[in-house]
């Protein structure tokens, strides 16, 4: 598994060079967020502000069992050409795992698609996230997804 993750990031850096389209359709978006996949499914808010051109910046606070996941991503977005409103991204951040009995640090790199609806002030998100654990003997799961529903403050 950790040589798929490490093609699709190759794949990822080559699509960064090769796109000249404009950054994402929107500046600042919220809204809910969803982290499933191998292992338990982690619920909550999230906000992605536009830091400039390509450039964004995502936090999310969502709650699984018995659990608080502190995250924060950074990500380059590329429109799709002839897609309106279809957008990749690229990313990662870290995260923090906060249980009742114990506690992990990791690393997320995210793959994804994003559709900003052109008549509506709805985006809808869906990532391949990876996860990295870093404090427990670094475990890695490739298995893991996030989906995002946001509502559009800014253009």
């Amino acid at each position: 598994m950790k040589k798929l993750f490490v093609g699709a990031f190759i794949l990822g850096a080559a699509l960064l060079g090769s796109h000249q389209a404009s950054a994402q359709s929107y500046k600042t978006a919220g809204g809910l967020f969803v982290d499933f996949g191998d292992g338990s499914t982690a619920v909550g808010p999230a906000l992605k502000q536009s830091i400039g051109g390509p450039n964004a910046l995502q936090g999310m606070v969502l709650f699984a069992d018995n659990t608080v996941v502190l995250g924060g991503e950074y990500s380059y977005n590329k429109s799709i050409p002839g897609a309106n409103g279809l957008d990749w991204n690229i990313g990662f951040g870290p995260q923090v795992w906060i249980g009742k009995d114990n506690s992990a640090f990791a690393i997320r790199p995210t793959l994804g698609l994003e559709y900003t609806i052109p008549s509506a002030p709805i985006n809808i998100g869906l990532d391949w996230r990876p996860l990295w654990a870093l404090s427990d003997g670094s475990n890695f799961a490739a298995g893991r997804f996030g989906l995002g529903l946001r509502y559009i403050f800014k253009r």
